[in-house]
């Protein structure tokens, strides 16, 4: 069982020739939909590279009663993932603001919405298991993230965390209980430098520094994705493993990180080791680039074996 404790979200993206600078205004032609959110993100991510078998990932968010909840709830189930513990709240559903340039960079503002009023209480017993799996993201209110994984702790499960987005607040016992909650940390470049900083680990400006002095400092398992260069696995006692990416032109790069963590979350629930869960995630991040929208692109597991067997 994978179970995401995480937002949801809508999605408004624009494809702009360049971001806009701070006072700066940029047209468009025009703007699209996309489900969002990077935890209903990474429960479609798991769950299609799983077949879709319903029931496998479990959703624990909130959504607000509204046109945007509805949908979003529908789209989850029909990606087979249970959203029994999706909880309706008074809060208008989260919405995401996304801008695309002409390369597939972009930059993302978030309303949480609903988002904010998820609770540890709404994460059912019954779904915590040593075989499970709990995804925990930084878009929902980081005290009800620390309770659920506290659970999914005494409960003998496996916890990822994705610290992403950075949190405006820097407040270093809250994320050293973090790190000392975590069995899997996935962060990108950016993020491994700013959660070394808060903590006051040494790091400079290197980001296998940070993670390397994270690892060793508080014990989870780090992984860095960095893009074009793959991804990183740091163990607390030094132990390396770098996992490949293949390139690709990106048609846009929103929610490649979620398909990682997603995909990464799957392996480790089928009893992979992490260098082989950490290559399919590799993969799969890749794939998700050559399409729109976050979800879009995310493959399915026939589209990914195929793509893995061309190497």
């Amino acid at each position: 069982m994978i179970v995401i404790f995480g937002s949801i979200n809508m999605d408004l993206v624009a494809r702009v020739p360049r971001i806009a600078r701070p006072g700066e205004t940029v047209l468009s032609r025009r703007a699209d939909s996309f489900f969002g959110g990077k935890g209903a993100n990474q429960a479609v991510a798991a769950a299609r590279i799983g077949h879709g078998e319903p029931g496998r990932v479990a959703m624990v968010g909130a959504v607000g009663n509204d046109p945007f909840g509805a949908t979003c709830l529908k789209n989850l189930e029909d990606n087979g993932i249970d959203v029994q513990a999706v909880r309706v709240a008074d809060d208008p559903t989260g919405c995401a603001f996304i801008t695309v340039d002409e390369t597939g960079e972009n930059a993302i503002t978030v309303a949480s919405g609903a988002n904010m009023a998820l609770r540890s209480i709404d994460l059912p017993d019954n779904l915590l298991t040593k075989a499970s799996v709990l995804v925990l993201q930084m878009e929902v209110d980081l005290a009800a993230s620390l309770d659920a994984a506290a659970c999914a702790r005494r409960a003998g499960a496996k916890v990822i965390w994705n610290f992403a987005p950075v949190p405006p607040s820097k407040e270093r016992s809250a994320m050293a209980e973090l790190l000392q909650a975590t069995d899997v940390l996935v962060v990108n470049e950016h993020e491994a430098l700013a959660i070394a900083e808060i903590v006051g680990v040494p790091a400079g400006d290197d980001y296998l520094r940070a993670a390397t002095a994270v690892a060793k400092d508080f014990g989870p398992t780090c992984i860095v994705t960095a893009g074009a260069r793959g991804a990183y696995a740091i163990s607390r006692d030094g132990t390396q493993i770098h996992a490949t990416a293949r390139p690709i032109t990106p048609v846009d790069t929103t929610g490649a990180g979620d398909t990682f963590v997603g995909v990464l979350a799957n392996g480790f629930a089928e009893g992979l080791k992490i260098g082989p869960a950490m290559e399919r995630a590799c993969a799969a991040a890749s794939l998700s680039c050559l399409t729109p929208g976050a979800q879009a692109g995310m493959p399915q597991r026939e589209a990914l074996e195929h793509y893995l067997a061309q190497a």
